[in-house]
């Protein structure tokens, strides 16, 4: 079928540019959202990203502030991660991500690098898994095939992030519990 060959060969090959490549000047919104176009593989005019959706994406903290109202590489690079990950996970795990994944001394570029090769190993291997199912007379085994690999790939996901979740309240509870035992010596040391 033409229009699974084609979407193998776009699985194949359409990537989000790298780092390097994204535009090193300021965008206005509606180049942002023509850009976004280009960045992620769509079929529907109803999945592409808004301004109301960016809107919102800033005012939840989940891509920094524009400066003005305009929009530079690292705004494109948090924008691309979400406009893929918005398929398949809460704004909330999102944010827990993307957050984790920064921190330190990880910069958005080299965040943006190692999402982009994720990306890359995941498309090639669903192209390599649509080889098995691009005869019209499959259809229906090939979209429970990948439903189920989406499931399968969810349920992994959700548990890492779950994981991680426990692992970040862990930490908050150790370091609130290093606040209050600070607390205490000072106003141990003050009545003494």
């Amino acid at each position: 079928m033409e229009d699974l060959t084609e979407l193998r060969q776009r699985l194949r090959t359409q990537r989000p540019v790298p780092w390097e490549q994204l535009p090193d000047f300021a965008l206005y919104m509606d180049q942002v959202l023509s850009y976004m176009d280009r960045q992620v593989i769509r079929f529907d005019e109803d999945d592409g990203l808004t301004s109301a959706m960016v809107n919102n994406y800033t005012k939840s903290g989940l891509v920094p502030r524009a400066a003005g109202k305009k929009y530079n590489r690292e705004h494109l690079a948090y924008l691309t991660a979400i406009c893929v990950l918005k398929r398949v996970m809460s704004t909330r795990d999102m944010d827990l991500l993307i957050k984790q994944e920064l921190q330190g001394e990880r910069s958005v570029a080299d965040g943006y690098a190692a999402f982009c090769e994720s990306l890359d190993k995941a498309l090639n291997i669903t192209a390599d898994e649509m080889e098995l199912y691009l005869d019209e007379s499959t259809l229906a085994d090939a979209a429970i095939h990948f439903a189920l690999l989406s499931y399968a790939a969810g349920v992994a996901s959700n548990r890492y992030v779950s994981l991680l979740r426990q692992q970040q309240e862990a930490a908050g509870a150790e370091t609130e519990s290093r606040r209050k035992d600070r607390r205490k010596e000072k106003e141990k040391d003050e009545h003494a």
